[in-house]
């Protein structure tokens, strides 16, 4: 890990590598589609349990699509899901991607103390690294709620041993953002030491960033946007994209709840066309695990580094 930490830091005073093809990083925050926390105010968790669960048949027709584009990818596990379906997150290991955590109860972080936030990692991390038989290093928490109020997350995060978080969001959202976060991976130093920060990718156009990562906004706006956004950050900024998903994002035949028309919007546009604009995303782009992306921009750096030597 140190290795990786002194890597990004020389990668910040030395720039990236304009040789050297960008492998963006793939993820997936896998929970079920009664998890989602737009559903909080309609399905409690304790109701969780007596719902069709259609997590484990979702991320295997992930799997499969990304076995047949070749992509690897960070499949940010719900505690709560690997206890209940350990084989599931046994098979994502095995197939070569990486297990991370997203916490257990999908709880927003923000609306937790320190201690039950604790609590919450602690567990999913263990629950995770016995059904994957590997160590954990990530977390993502849900609907991105590391925030200014809750920055406090990264020291427990730190504590309880993981080296990268990828929780920060740098926009504005009424549930999440930090519209002034940086924008690309970078490491924060923290009172409990050091952690790798991977924001969800945007781009800058008249001085705000715009999201191009995925999820609701991969559904709700045209392909053409992710593609034109993936190119720009990849050519223009010479940085990797971190694209996400979740699997009932591809599940046009689940189970609907009575929300808001908001929700209803957020949630249900554009299900049925998200496998699809997955595949033509895996064939434009080059997509890896998020770890197997921090390795290579520690790599960029090192290469760097050695140049500068040689040069004096």
């Amino acid at each position: 890990m140190s290795a990786v930490l002194n890597g990004r830091r020389r990668a910040r005073r030395l720039g990236a590598d304009r040789r050297q093809p960008k492998v963006n990083a793939m993820s997936v925050d896998v929970e079920d589609y009664f998890q989602v926390s737009a559903f909080e105010r309609v399905v409690t968790r304790a109701e969780w349990s007596g719902f069709e669960s259609r997590v484990v048949a979702n991320t295997r027709n992930l799997l499969e699509l990304f076995q047949e584009h070749g992509v690897r990818s960070t499949f940010f596990v719900l505690g709560w899901v690997a206890e209940r379906f350990p084989a599931l997150v046994k098979e994502i290991a095995s197939l070569g991607h990486e297990v991370a955590s997203h916490g257990y109860h999908h709880e927003l972080v923000y609306s937790l103390t320190p201690e039950q936030f604790r609590h919450d990692v602690r567990r999913a991390k263990h629950t995770l690294e016995d059904a994957a038989g590997c160590e954990v290093r990530g977390y993502r928490a849900p609907s991105f709620t590391v925030t200014k109020a809750s920055l406090w997350a990264l020291d427990v995060l730190i504590e309880e041993g993981h080296e990268y978080d990828a929780s920060i969001f740098p926009i504005h959202h009424d549930r999440y953002g930090m519209p002034d976060a940086p924008r690309h991976p970078h490491v924060i130093d923290r009172a409990a030491g050091r952690i790798v920060e991977v924001p969800g990718s945007t781009v800058r156009l008249a001085g705000t960033n715009l999201p191009i990562a995925g999820g609701g906004y991969f559904r709700l706006l045209p392909y053409a946007w992710t593609r034109w956004g993936i190119r720009q950050v990849n050519q223009h900024d010479r940085q990797p994209v971190t694209f996400y998903l979740h699997p009932w994002e591809i599940d046009p035949g689940q189970p609907r709840f009575a929300v808001s028309r908001a929700t209803t919007l957020r949630h249900y546009t554009g299900l049925a066309k998200t496998r699809g604009r997955l595949g033509r995303l895996a064939t434009d782009f080059q997509f890896d695990s998020i770890a197997a992306m921090l390795a290579q921009r520690a790599g960029t750096a090192c290469h760097h580094a050695r140049e500068l030597a040689y040069a004096r």
